[in-house]
């Protein structure tokens, strides 16, 4: 029954259709003709008819609700991220339920997420113990780790290339002529900033260079801005550097004009990864790696609506490939040629 006191079953007489045809017509992807989905919306209309969601799901038993997890929202790269997941999911009939949780309390959480009786859980910018994942997968919810993963947990995940991305930073800025290289690593225990820095260690033993210094930014503003400081601070500095992700490079890039008056690219070359959108403004122009929000999304939505229609956990990784945007925060190799501004 809708607010009003108005039911499907008022609308089907209305309409002249059965009460089955009523509710497949608010149904997304369900088969109904376009003739008897417009006599049904006219109806519904004229009568002040809403569906009950609720009350469907009660019904269906498929509530339409997938949970997103985020630790933070810090990182510009999951605004972005998260919007593109949530058009492509109503587009499939899904609604999103957004959920924030503190750095080593996912799991409580998750507990709690689970009594919303949500289709599947998307962790974003967070985690959970394998014993948890374990459990969510003998319920038969799919749990997808989305820009992370974890080996030894029975989920799924979506990554960026993450080692391909780090070796061709390395290669990049060798190939410019560096060689004091630094690296400014994100959370110690997170695998996107391990095989970033793993695939740039690769890339640099491939040109014959080793890593001159390395600090650890935490995947934060301030940690970041520390890190700077820290690699900045004696008179012999980096002649360049890594930032693991474009967030933490916007803090380096600021410290560096204005705390030791150095001059990007001239005196220092910074490079990043993720390719968020404040990435190719005229104060930052950062040449980066990116990571394609719509062709993650894609890949997210592809795995768990097959394990969602299924109604059985099956964990599957994706993994999309890297692509180095060359713009002006660092020194370009011979022959490769920058990105046009935006």
């Amino acid at each position: 029954m809708s607010k009003g006191g108005v039911t499907s079953s008022d609308v089907a007489k209305l309409a002249k259709v059965s009460q089955s045809a009523v509710s497949r017509a608010f149904s997304p992807g369900a088969s109904v003709s376009a003739a008897t989905r417009k006599k049904v919306l006219k109806a519904a209309e004229k009568l002040g008819y809403r569906p009950n969601a609720l009350a469907r799901a009660m019904i269906s038993g498929r509530s339409g609700l997938i949970a997103v997890v985020v630790a933070y929202l810090d990182n510009q790269f999951y605004p972005v991220l998260i919007e593109h997941l949530s058009r492509a999911l109503q587009e499939k009939g899904y609604q999103v339920l957004l959920f924030m949780t503190d750095p080593g309390d996912q799991d409580t959480l998750v507990q709690k997420v689970l009594q919303f009786q949500v289709e599947a859980i998307i962790m974003a910018s967070a985690t959970l113990s394998s014993s948890l994942a374990g459990e969510c997968a003998k319920t038969g919810t799919p749990v997808l780790l989305l820009n992370r993963y974890v080996p030894s947990a029975p989920t799924s995940s979506v990554t960026s290339d993450n080692l391909e991305g780090g070796r061709l930073l390395a290669h990049f800025l060798v190939d410019g002529g560096h060689r004091r290289i630094a690296f400014i690593a994100g959370n110690e225990d997170s695998s996107t900033s391990r095989d970033r820095e793993a695939g740039f260690y690769r890339g640099l033993a491939e040109r014959g260079v080793v890593l001159w210094r390395r600090a650890v930014g935490g995947y934060t503003f301030e940690g970041a801005a520390r890190a700077a400081r820290t690699l900045f601070a004696s008179g012999d500095r980096p002649d360049a550097v890594f930032v693991a992700n474009d967030h933490m490079a916007f803090a380096v890039i600021d410290v560096l004009r204005a705390e030791f008056a150095l001059t990007i690219p001239d005196d220092v070359s910074i490079v990043a990864y993720d390719d968020v959108p404040e990435a190719g403004w005229g104060g930052y122009r950062l040449t980066t790696v990116a990571q394609s929000a719509a062709d993650m999304v894609a890949a997210t939505v592809d795995i768990l609506m097959a394990q969602i229609d299924r109604r059985a956990v099956q964990p599957r990784a994706a993994m999309i490939p890297a692509r180095l945007v060359i713009r002006d925060s660092a020194r370009i190799p011979p022959g490769r040629t920058r990105e046009p501004g935006r």
